[in-house]
């Protein structure tokens, strides 16, 4: 057989794709039962071919007629097993082509003008109608498979009394030809059988997937609308702002350009911000709603853009919390690059005074760390919280812990009562 035909087949059996893709898809069960079944015919066929070849060399080397028969039957198995590996199944008019030349001319050719005169001469001739009832079992309907095993059986009878053979080399070979249709079918049955289960499991699948996948992309939107237009509506609610400072205006016009892309369904793609950018603008969102944030960054890393806004949110919604529970009006953020072994003196920095200012930094917010990780925490001197009864409400929940947890990394909160909240974000985790 041709090498891309082959494969083409070995592809389709380790889930790959055929030339030609089947009605199932590429790379479906059924589609792999099919290559199978296309590999185990040709495999048994080319046995057949073996022993006839090695019959004639041995026993008819001055038989023309004999080495014609073998060519014949070889060019005919390349045309049924090539073009079935090429398409992806058997071609029906090939297989009877094969049924009817393989199976019935050749034994009666090699009796008429090669010379086999008795069955042990014609037995590889006939030998070939096995593989033929294989692959007839497999490719063709069931009217169609007892109308082709029965042409081969009489073959066989007819054949072998023609030269005498005895009862029990009939009813052997007859046997053999009944049991390879059997067999074949027997194997095409179950084989199918598993492909379609394979299929549906694959099928249901991908359904929980794209359910999952659903079910995420609404959690990250109400996510997103926790940590900024609900806390913005919480914020002017409660009167503590003026509600036409164009800061607050501002961010009221950020947040409903987000809402009309979530209305609008347009694929919002994730910013390619450096970490000090994107934290910077989730500082800039807290102070518009009159928090006074002192930030600090020390050599910040360059992160993958999804660890960049995971930590951006996260630090909006610790923010968010200082201004909503804390009762100050005042937070201290600092950022910087966390190396594996390496302690950070800087990471709650309270001392951190007025002339740092927001987005103040020793590096600048946008940072030129070369390697490591990052570091990000959010400190308060607010009124803190009790360990023994705290519990992590929706926001830390879904819009701390478990965006540091989807990119690989970590949110601590710790706090004493009157001591304040720090609230340590960490990538890698």
């Amino acid at each position: 057989m041709a090498e891309t035909s082959w494969s083409v087949a070995l592809r389709a059996l380790r889930g790959g794709a055929p030339g030609a893709a089947g009605a199932q898809g590429v790379g479906s069960g059924l589609q792999r039962a099919q290559a199978f079944m296309i590999l185990a015919t040709m495999l048994y066929r080319a046995s057949h071919l073996a022993i006839g070849l090695v019959a004639v060399v041995q026993r008819h080397r001055d038989q023309p007629v004999q080495y014609a028969a073998v060519a014949a039957a070889v060019g005919l198995s390349v045309l049924v097993y090539g073009t079935a590996l090429r398409r992806g199944w058997f071609t029906r008019r090939h297989v009877w082509a094969d049924v009817v030349v393989c199976g019935c001319l050749l034994p009666f050719a090699l009796w008429a003008w090669g010379g086999a005169r008795e069955s042990a001469t014609l037995g590889w001739a006939m030998i070939l109608g096995g593989s033929a009832s294989a692959a007839v079992a497999v490719a063709l309907d069931r009217v169609q498979v007892a109308a082709a095993v029965v042409l081969l059986a009489g073959t066989h009878v007819i054949g072998y009394q023609a030269v005498g053979a005895s009862p029990a080399v009939v009813l052997g070979h007859l046997n053999s030809l009944l049991s390879s249709a059997v067999m074949a079918w027997v194997f095409w049955w179950y084989l199918r059988r598993q492909g379609r289960l394979l299929d549906d499991a694959n099928a249901r699948t991908l359904t929980a997937e794209a359910h999952r996948a659903r079910y995420e992309e609404r959690l990250e939107h109400h996510r997103a609308l926790h940590d900024t237009v609900l806390a913005t509506l919480t914020t002017l609610a409660a009167g503590g702002i003026d509600a036409n400072a164009p800061e607050v205006r501002e961010r009221c016009a950020r947040e409903a350009a987000y809402l009309r892309r979530l209305v609008q369904q347009t694929s919002d793609a994730l910013p390619r911000r450096q970490i000090g950018t994107a934290l910077e603008e989730a500082v800039r969102a807290a102070e518009g709603l009159r928090l006074k944030v002192t930030a600090r960054y020390h050599a910040l890393p360059h992160v993958p853009p999804e660890v960049a806004t995971a930590l951006a949110d996260a630090v909006a919604e610790a923010l968010n919390n200082v201004r909503r529970h804390a009762g100050t009006g005042h937070a201290y953020l600092t950022a910087a690059v966390s190396h594996e072994g390496h302690e950070e003196g800087h990471g709650a920095d309270h001392d951190a005074g007025p002339g740092a200012g927001s987005g103040g930094a020793d590096t600048g917010p946008g940072g030129d760390g070369t390697g490591g990780g990052v570091v990000v925490t959010v400190v308060d001197r607010g009124r803190g919280l009790d360990p023994e009864r705290y519990a992590p409400g929706f926001g830390l929940r879904r819009s701390v812990h478990d965006r540091m947890a989807e990119v690989g990394g970590r949110a601590t909160v710790d706090g004493a009562p009157g001591e304040g909240v720090r609230v340590e974000l960490r990538w890698p985790g």
